[in-house]
Parts: C-alpha cells; sequence; structure tokens
C-alpha cells in the first residue's frame, strides 16, 4: 500500500515515518531540494528533525504529481496557510483515496476549518476524509517515544481505517465522531500556548501558566460548542492533552514565538527567527473573528491578538485579564449533546 505525504516539515514527515514503521510505502512531498537529498540519501530531515533517523522505507521528491501516482492514501500536513495551494493536486485524487488532514489550524480569510473547507472545495471527500491530531510533538514521534493521538471523522469506517494505518505499539490511535472538536482544540490551543510562553517570558510562575491553561481550556470549550462540537472532546486528546503538551514544551514553536514577543521582539523577526509555522498567530485572529461572529467570551485570546497587533505590551495584557470584572468559574457551555455519533458508515 502506498501513502503520499504532502508536506515535508517536522509533523509531515513524522507522520510518514510512522506510516513506514507500519509497513506502508510512503512518499513525502518537499519543496525543498536539500530536504529530498536529505531524506534520501542519508535518511534524515536535519531541517525539521535535526538527529532524528528516519526508516528506510521513506522517500522524498519535488514533483507533487509523482508522490500522489497511485497512492491510497494521503496525508496532508502542510501550515495552513499552504492548505489552499494544494486544491489543485487534491481535485485531481482518484475518489477511493483515503484523505487525512493533520493541519492545526484555520484556512483564512474564511475562518474556516481544514475539513470544512476541504468539503467545500472538494466534492465528496467528507466520505473519505478524517483528521488526526493530539498531544503530538514530532521530535518526540519520529524518535518513537510512546504518544496517543484521535483521529476523527464523519465515518466510523474512515476513522477505522486511518486507525489501523497508523496504529503501532508507539503510535496509539483512538477514534472520535467530533470532527469540529478534534479540528478546533488543534487549532485554538496554539493560542493559548502563545500566552503560556508570553507569560514565562516574563518571569512569571506555574500559578499563572496554569490559570492561562484552566481558563484557556474554559475559551476554547465555549467557542467549540458554539460552532457545534461536544463538549467532552475538549476533555481528550485532542483538547486538554494537545493543551497541556503545547503549554509546557521546549518542543513547542507556539510557546517558544510567546516568549520572545515578551522579550521585546517584533512579531515578524519573531516569525523570522522560529523559521517554522507559529500557527497560533493566525488562529488567534481568525478565533477572535469567529468568538465575534458567535457572540462567544474570548478575553485570553483578546488580549493576545491586541499583543500581537502591538496594541498592548505583553505585561498590560495580563493586566487586562486580572482587572476584568468578577465571575463565576463555571459558565453555562451551552445545551449541546455529550456525544458524538458517526453520521456516515
Amino acid at each position: 500500500m502506498k501513502a503520499c505525504v504532502l508536506g515535508a516539515g517536522s509533523w509531515g514527515t513524522a507522520l510518514g515515518a510512522v506510516l513506514a514503521w507500519n509497513g506502508w510505502d510512503v512518499t513525502i512531498w518537499a519543496r525543498r531540494a536539500e530536504v529530498v537529498e536529505d531524506v534520501n540519501a542519508h535518511h534524515r530531515n536535519e531541517r525539521y528533525l535535526p538527529g532524528a533517523a528516519l526508516p528506510t522505507g521513506l522517500r522524498a521528491v519535488r514533483d507533487a504529481e509523482e508522490a500522489l501516482a497511485g497512492c491510497h492514501l494521503l496525508v496532508v500536513a502542510v501550515p495552513s496557510a499552504a492548505v489552499a495551494a494544494t486544491l489543485p493536486l487534491l481535485r485531481k485524487l482518484d475518489d477511493r483515496v483515503l484523505v487525512v488532514h493533520a493541519v492545526k489550524g484555520f484556512v483564512r480569510p474564511d475562518n474556516l476549518r481544514v475539513s470544512a473547507w476541504l468539503e467545500r472545495e472538494v466534492c465528496g471527500i467528507e466520505r473519505r476524509l478524517a483528521v488526526i491530531s493530539g498531544p503530538s510533538h514530532a521530535e518526540e514521534v519520529v524518535r518513537q517515544m510512546p504518544t496517543t493521538v484521535v483521529a476523527a471523522s464523519a465515518s466510523r469506517h474512515v476513522a477505522e481505517r486511518v486507525q489501523d494505518a497508523f496504529m503501532t505499539d508507539r503510535f496509539r490511535v483512538y477514534t472520535q465522531a467530533d470532527v469540529i472538536g478534534v479540528e478546533l482544540g488543534g487549532a485554538l490551543k496554539n493560542i493559548i500556548a502563545l500566552g503560556a510562553g508570553l507569560a514565562e517570558g516574563l518571569g512569571l510562575g506555574d500559578n499563572t501558566r496554569a490559570a492561562l491553561m484552566t481558563r484557556g481550556l474554559a475559551e476554547i470549550t465555549r467557542l467549540g460548542v458554539a460552532l457545534g462540537a461536544s463538549p467532552l472532546t475538549f476533555s481528550g486528546l485532542a483538547g486538554i492533552g494537545d493543551l497541556i503538551v503545547t503549554c509546557t514544551s521546549e518542543h513547542s514553536r507556539n510557546h517558544r514565538a510567546g516568549r520572545l514577543l515578551a522579550k521585546g521582539l517584533p512579531l515578524p523577526e519573531v516569525l523570522d527567527t522560529i523559521g517554522m509555522a507559529v500557527e497560533g498567530v493566525n488562529a488567534t485572529f481568525a478565533a477572535k473573528q469567529l468568538a465575534e461572529a458567535c457572540g462567544v467570551e474570548m478575553p485570553i485570546t483578546h488580549a493576545i491578538a491586541r499583543v500581537l497587533m502591538g496594541e498592548i505590551s505583553p505585561s498590560e495584557g495580563i493586566e487586562l485579564l486580572m482587572t476584568r470584572d468578577k465571575n463565576h468559574e463555571m459558565e453555562v457551555i451551552g445545551a449541546q449533546p455529550l456525544t458524538a455519533e458517526f453520521r456516515l458508515p
């Protein structure tokens, strides 16, 4: 069985490695010639995953048509800003190809979840589409450290096919029906990770980080429920699990970006310094607009948006959050079902 991965960044490479370890013939589409050479000649991707050894069953090409030829499983692992550029390729796919997207962000300017955008742009893709998400830093996955993720789809059959494709004794995959919740959890936690990095960069402690994570999860859940997700999803791997790892890990680009912003670097310089996608930036602006459209209160997100736009300093953002009007902790988050059922066979 042949798999194709669109995107040779850290996450795409790690997912390709998991598939190769599981017996798949995997081709990664990469834009950079040096990445192709490194993967094929040395079984490494030093640009995005320095020091990690890749399986020999993994190869890379620069020609997307070559990568897609004869594939049975396609993994979309490009940054959210590049998703739209993959549309010509996706429209050429055979309608039997299973599509898994691993993008933790929104397609702008419409602020759509990636699966919603794909369903709008590619006729019939919903019946063979899944999203994979959860607490899973590529740097640890590629070193085969035990990791658990969730595969979500409207179809139980599709979710279980993805589970079978990726499941190893070091990469455990659970299935889920709540595509909306899984996608939103993966995208919105990056905003809170920016906030956690800002707090650390200001020299604040564990109390502050715990407060940001807990109240951040409340914001994520409020918006998620307003957009049709199950609140229980946010207590699982794609919710609190991914939130914890992204807000606390040295591998988190969003956390690192927050630390650099707190030290006074302007946003363009922060992004240049990191050199890879920092999904929390676009996610912050997308979530702010979605929350305003839905009438959902997201004070942490709004404060971080103002910091990113240079309207206030990070310390002023903390002050705004700490001096808000008093409130109850347990907000009503809506009368949504507690479980999500698979809609497709």
